[in-house]
């Protein structure tokens, strides 16, 4: 019995020596360069994972069908991008805009030879979830969206049920707002409107293609304005503000992966460099406050409204449709709402 336990305890400790060796081989550095280059470079079963972008807010996971890519957005900015694998000919995933129905940690398929589904989150009754799997580097799936596992457990981690995920088909576009529904804010001038969103933590998004600034409050957007600086942004960097005293807005820089240690001392950006119109600027003080993100990124913000909700999914176009939803709900390890 003892050797036993003895074994059992030396394969718990591979497996898990094993598990973070291939988490930390999946997880991809961000080094320099646009956000939309470093998730083109991901190879099957890579991810990007930065929550402390924004560490608090409303989340949004956006999954793209024609790039094997997911997104996810809290608060309105990008935190991490990975790769998947969707459904594969005559099992497709059904597009339109879903929320999380259920989660569980660990699950099986009982129409799928018991199959399992680690860190599932259910988005359909018919049996469409995100769940960790195999990713070949194509569609390859009965309908779910595959996940790399590491970046199942972390995702599974940070949404909650009913949050919204949307499931798309279209070209590649970074996209910030966490609302699905709500069109962007008109470019050119700056525009204020608070009103949109009256709580809720704040981010700043500068887009140096854009050379534009963009406001979140709670996910949503509120304020947008052209802004003027001084040279080339040639990557992503981040910021929070850890206090303002007497006037003087002190930022935290934040290391994001591929950067050294040498980023997470304390910058700020240079009151200069990112400025819009004063009214705008005397503004946007008003909102600000500890916590604040401040995100400079080189992509263009890609503002536009094909994110707008589309038509019904017909219920006989979803797939992968479990016997009955009792044995999901029998399941004592699932969480419903």
């Amino acid at each position: 019995m003892l050797r036993s336990k003895r074994i059992k305890a030396l394969f718990l400790a591979i497996a898990t020596g094993l598990l973070a060796t291939a988490g930390a081989a999946q997880m991809q550095p961000i080094n320099g360069g646009t956000v939309m280059a470093s998730v083109e470079r991901l190879r099957p079963g890579q991810y990007i994972w930065v929550p402390e972008i924004a560490p608090a807010g409303p989340m949004l996971v956006v999954v793209n069908i024609a790039t094997q890519r997911v997104v996810a957005y809290r608060n309105g900015v990008p935190i991490a991008v990975s790769t998947i694998s969707t459904g594969k000919p005559g099992h497709r995933t059904p597009t339109g805009v879903f929320t999380i129905l259920q989660k569980a940690k660990w699950h099986r398929s009982s129409k799928y030879s018991n199959a399992p589904m680690p860190f599932m989150q259910r988005l359909t009754w018919y049996g469409i979830a995100l769940h960790a799997g195999n990713l070949p580097g194509y569609p390859a799936s009965h309908g779910c969206i595959r996940l790399p596992h590491e970046f199942a457990r972390l995702l599974f981690e940070e949404t909650d049920l009913g949050m919204t995920v949307i499931v798309t088909n279209q070209a590649p576009a970074l996209r910030i707002g966490a609302d699905p529904v709500a069109p962007a804010l008109p470019a050119g001038p700056a525009v204020w409107r608070p009103e949109l969103s009256r709580s809720g933590p704040v981010s700043i998004v500068v887009s140096g293609a854009d050379r534009r600034m963009v406001v979140l409050r709670g996910g949503v957007e509120i304020g947008s304005a052209p802004v003027a600086f001084d040279g080339v942004i040639d990557r992503v960097q981040a910021y929070v503000l850890q206090d303002v005293v007497a006037g003087d807005y002190r930022w935290q820089r934040l290391a994001l992966p591929g950067e050294g240690r040498a980023a997470v001392t304390p910058a700020a950006p240079d009151a200069g460099r990112f400025q819009g119109s004063d009214p705008f600027r005397r503004a946007l003080a008003g909102v600000v406050g500890p916590g604040t993100t401040l995100v400079v990124i080189p992509d263009s913000l890609g503002l536009g409204s094909d994110l707008a909700r589309p038509a019904a999914v017909a219920t006989e176009a979803l797939i992968e449709n479990d016997p009955g939803v009792a044995g999901w709900l029998e399941d004592d390890q699932v969480t419903t709402r």
